[in-house]
């Protein structure tokens, strides 16, 4: 049987976690199809119809998809899934809202966040905020899961020659409806997506201290993150948190500047190709990880690193 892939996307982009989800259901089975489901979404399954190893897409273009409410868009992919063996999506804000509601409407089991596919049936996910990966195997007709982007590469996004067919079942559920949103402007690349991860935790002190990190990532062409403890403190902003209960990144590099390293900090950034810490405390934790070690003031560090670029 063919293997369902939710596509995440804003009706008019395709997002990049679509593009890694595609490569964990390859090493699922051979044909793949892509639901996009939005309002006003034609150029996305366009774009969706170009990637590799995509067969077939699935365009439901429908005012009760518009916002991605999850009680919409779960019914719709529920009714879709009983003809799939595995219905793919993943693991971001969205992916987390709606797959559990498909897998109680389905009547299995999911399996979340994995990082590797073993076999059609049997998956690696990390547990305990990644201290240990459970290898686990569902016996589940219809396999849900959810894949954590980074632990794949990307898809490519061309060279893929995919049919647009369109789906007609609009469901409301009728228990929910989009109010508003408030979205974070930027200049600096998505986080999640970032090659490049300047991060501040407690050891800034205050808000306006994080400046001396947006400067760095400016100069570096990267993206500003922040541990919860940071986040907490009300310095910036949630949708900046990185951790086990924040956003998951794997960049390049990584910069942990005036974090200490806790396990769940370091739950969302540890598969970065490389780490950079800078704390003062010499027995912080986050000196563990990381690949380059500076016991420093960061604010003497990160100026004086900054003029060097």
């Amino acid at each position: 049987m063919a293997i369902l892939i939710i596509a995440e996307h804003d009706n008019s982009t395709l997002k990049s976690a679509t593009l890694n989800t595609v490569t964990a259901a390859s090493q699922m089975g051979e044909e793949l199809h892509l639901l996009v489901a939005g309002e006003g979404c034609a150029a996305v399954a366009e774009a969706a119809a170009g990637v590799a190893g995509v067969s077939k897409v699935l365009l439901a273009d429908n005012a009760a998809y518009g916002r991605q409410l999850a009680e919409n868009l779960s019914l719709l992919v529920a009714e879709l899934g009983k003809d799939y063996s595995h219905v793919v999506a993943p693991a971001t804000t969205t992916g987390k809202n709606v797959m559990p509601r498909v897998a109680a409407l389905l009547d299995v089991g999911q399996i979340s966040d994995i990082i590797a596919v073993e076999a059609a049936d049997t998956f690696e996910r990390p547990i305990y905020a990644g201290n240990a990966i459970a290898t686990v195997q569902s016996l589940d007709a219809i396999k849900v899961i959810t894949v954590r982007g980074t632990a794949f590469d990307a898809a490519a996004s061309t060279g893929g020659s995919a049919s647009v067919d369109r789906v007609s079942p609009a469901h409301d559920a009728g228990t929910s409806a989009f109010v508003s949103e408030e979205m974070a402007k930027s200049d600096r690349p998505e986080l999640t997506a970032a090659s490049v991860v300047v991060s501040g935790g407690r050891g800034l002190g205050n808000g306006e201290n994080f400046a001396l990190l947006e400067s760095l990532a400016d100069k570096l062409g990267g993206a500003v993150g922040a541990s919860r403890a940071a986040v907490d403190a009300g310095f910036v902003p949630n949708d900046m948190q990185v951790g086990q209960t924040g956003k998951i990144v794997a960049p390049d590099i990584y910069f942990a500047v005036g974090i200490s390293g806790a396990i769940q900090h370091l739950a969302g950034m540890k598969d970065s190709k490389v780490i950079v810490a800078i704390n003062k405390d010499e027995e912080a934790p986050i000196f563990q990880v990381a690949d380059y070690s500076l016991v420093a003031d960061l604010f003497e560090a990160v100026p004086e690193l900054e003029s060097k670029l």
